[in-house]
C-alpha cells in the first residue's frame, strides 16, 4: 500500500551557486559519503531528500543527515534512512522506498514512493 509520494526538481546551476555562497550547506545536507560527488549528483540527491520529506508529509525536525541516497550492487539508487527520518517513516508504516532520479540539461529531478 502506498503511504506517500513525493517529487522535487532542482536547477543544478542555482543549487551550485547556493553551495558556493554557503559552503556549510554541503555538510548540513549530505553525509560524508555523498559530499565528494559531482554537483549534478548532489542536486539529484537533494531533490530525492526533498521528495522523501514530501512523501512523509514534511515532518518537523527532519535531519538531512538521517537520509542518504546510496547505490545498490547494480548501481540503482536506494533510500537509506535512520534517526529522525527513520522515526517518521516508521510512524507511517513505511517499509519500502521506490526512488527514481534523472538529469536533463540544468535540471535534476527525483520521484519517491513510500510503501507500507
Amino acid at each position: 500500500m502506498i503511504v506517500g509520494i513525493g517529487v522535487d526538481v532542482v536547477q543544478v546551476s542555482r543549487f551550485k551557486a547556493q553551495l558556493e555562497r554557503t559552503p556549510a550547506l554541503l555538510e548540513r545536507l549530505f553525509v560524508p559519503a555523498e559530499r565528494g560527488l559531482h554537483v549534478r549528483s548532489l542536486a539529484a540527491r537533494f531533490a530525492a531528500k526533498e521528495a522523501i520529506a514530501k512523501a512523509l508529509g514534511a515532518p518537523a525536525g527532519m535531519n538531512w543527515q538521517h537520509c542518504q541516497i546510496i547505490k545498490d550492487a547494480s548501481g540503482d539508487p536506494q533510500v537509506h534512512v535512520d534517526g529522525s527520518v527513520a522515526e517518521a517513516a516508521a510512524a507511517k508504516g513505511v517499509v519500502h522506498w521506490h526512488l527514481s532520479m534523472s538529469h536533463d540539461g540544468d535540471l535534476a529531478t527525483a520521484m519517491v514512493v513510500a510503501e507500507r
